[in-house]
Parts: structure tokens; sequence; C-alpha cells
């Protein structure tokens, strides 16, 4: 079977070799044309930062580039940048990316992660390495950046939740002391760091730049994407509609979003045996058969090199897998 699948192994990968400078040839000329855009509009760049105003602060001046490609659209991605922003999957994952605050633009991301793929795989095919193991490499590239961003956005989407009622309580008491609402979120900005003060902050620059503040707080609603932030925007949306006192509706916000944070603690300490019970049964079996083979090198022989060993191994995997998936399922309790 081996000498049969030789020609072709041997056919593909001149293939590889033929199509692989191909590939580079046409990196090599998308990273030229790059590099002539970039100093062609230099000078637009440099006038729009005179303009922006030259002691701007970094996180001012990424929330204002956000609103502005956001405004007007993507950025100019190129030619390959152009077709990538028409799929559907392009604004999820530009949201995931606002969300995690990375200022990147999706289209521009994905156009980099496929070529950077492409070329690992070319290049594991060309070094004779097993086609599923060059497979295996451009998912991993496609797939844990993604992963990497998802990660980022759940943990500040946390640390959001949990400055929220200081958030609100600074609020009520801007308003109190006679602040507007959008001179209060620029309290909010000025003294919270990141991310309450960079959200809340680009609210500010938003309605500055000529946004209404219903919209700007709506936006923020949808990029953030939790309870409490829409129980906040709606709070206020309704306000500006039928008048009231504002403040004492921020102080209760606050008392109930404590009470919730509270109640979040008590669960996930609940829960904890659970989870972690959840980890020491997907490690225990893997740790045991790695103990046993350092002993006795010959005792997983089977496993490891027979097809239907590879096969059991396989599907004890994806069963620990599974059941991982199950324990978090059941200590998952939403508050």
């Amino acid at each position: 079977m081996m000498i049969a699948l030789l020609p072709l192994a041997v056919s593909f990968g001149g293939l590889a070799f033929s199509v692989l400078p191909m590939v580079g040839s046409i990196l090599l000329a998308y990273g030229i044309y790059q590099v002539i855009v970039e100093t062609r509009h230099g000078e637009k760049k440099r006038l729009a930062d005179r303009l922006q105003g030259r002691g701007t602060s970094s996180s001012e001046k990424r929330s204002t580039d956000s609103i502005l490609r956001r405004i007007h659209g993507e950025e100019d991605t190129g030619f390959l940048g152009g077709i990538v922003s028409k799929f559907a999957i392009t604004p999820k994952i530009q949201t995931l990316l606002d969300q995690a605050n990375v200022n990147w633009s999706a289209s521009k991301m994905l156009v980099n992660q496929g070529a950077l793929a492409v070329v690992a795989f070319l290049l594991i095919i060309v070094l004779q390495y097993s086609p599923l193991a060059a497979l295996g490499v451009a998912i991993g590239i496609l797939v844990l950046p993604l992963m990497w961003i998802s990660r980022l956005r759940a943990n500040r989407i946390t640390k959001l939740t949990m400055q929220l009622p200081d958030v609100f309580e600074i609020m009520s008491q801007a308003l109190r002391a006679g602040h507007s609402l959008a001179s209060a979120m620029e309290v909010i900005h000025d003294q919270l760091p990141e991310p309450a003060g960079a959200e809340f902050g680009r609210v500010f620059h938003e309605q500055n730049l000529g946004i209404k503040i219903e919209d700007a707080l709506t936006s923020m609603a949808n990029r953030v994407d939790t309870m409490d932030v829409r129980f906040f925007v709606t709070a206020v949306l309704i306000q500006r509609q039928t008048g009231g006192d504002l403040a004492e509706v921020l102080d209760k916000i606050s008392s109930v979003i404590r009470d919730r944070i509270e109640l979040f603690g008590l669960v996930a300490s609940l829960t904890a045996e659970g989870r972690l019970s959840g980890w020491v049964l997907l490690a225990l079996p893997s740790v045991v058969f790695a103990a046993v083979m350092l002993l006795n090198p010959n005792y997983g022989d089977t496993l490891l090199e027979d097809e239907s060993g590879k096969v059991m191994l396989m599907i004890a995997a994806g069963m620990q897998v599974m059941g991982l998936a199950m324990i978090r399922w059941i200590v998952n309790i939403k508050v």
C-alpha cells in the first residue's frame, strides 16, 4: 500500500514545488502594494494626526480610530481585504475584536491568517511531512488566534461587569453634582481604568463627533452585549423620553448588580468542586498512561502502533472531552 501511494506523494510534492513559488510571488507583490499604499497615504495620516491633536492619549486615540472606522466603514484593506470583508463571518469577528478591545481590522486579520496558513501548509508538504499534520497546522493558525481573542473578550467582559457598580455610583454622584450625562461619562473615562473607562469614554467621544447619545449608548449595549449594560442603557433611554431621577435609578441598578455579583461568587464557590473534578477526570487517564509507559515502554504498543488501537485512543479522547463538557454544563448555573 505504501509503495502504491509513493507515486502520488511524489507528484503531490512536485505540485507543491511548482505552487509554492507562485504563492510566494503573489504574497511578495501584495506586500509591495501595501508598502506603496502606506507611503501614498502617509501624508494624509499625518494630517489626520495633527487634526486630532498631538497631545491625545493612546486610549483616546484608539477609541477615536475605532469610531471613525465604524462610521466610514472598514479601513483600506486592499483587494483581498475587500473580498474578505464581504463574508458573513467578517462582521462577527470585527464585533469580537471590538469586545476584546483589540484594535485590528477583521478583514486584514483574516487575510493574514489565510496567507500564513497556506504558506505553512505548503511548507510542511514540501518538507514531506504528513498531509494531515499540514492540515492540522493550517487549521490551528486559523483557529487559535480566534480562541485567544475570545478568551480576551470573556476576561474583559467579566472585568467590566465587576466595575459596573462603581461606575453607576460615580455617575449618580456626578449627576447630583450638576453634571450632564455626557459629562458624567467623561468623569468615568477619566477616573476608572480599562475596560469601563474605555467603553464609557468611547460613548463620550462618539457624542462629541456628532452621534446622538442614545445611539452611542445603544451601540455600546450591542458591542458589550451584557444584561447589566442593557439594563443601564434601557433605563437611560426611558428617562430621556419620560423624565425622572436618573441618579436614583442608577443607584438601584448598582445595588442590583452588586447583589448579582455576590450571588455569582457564592454559586462559583459552591460549584468549584465540580469544575475541579472535571479537570481531574480529564487529566487522570493521560497522566496514568504516561506514567505506565515510562515504567514499561512496551505496555501501550498495541494502542500506539495498531490501527484499531489508534481508533480506540481517539474514541477515548473524544469521550473524555465529552465528559468534561457535560460536567461543565451541569455546574454552569446562570445567575
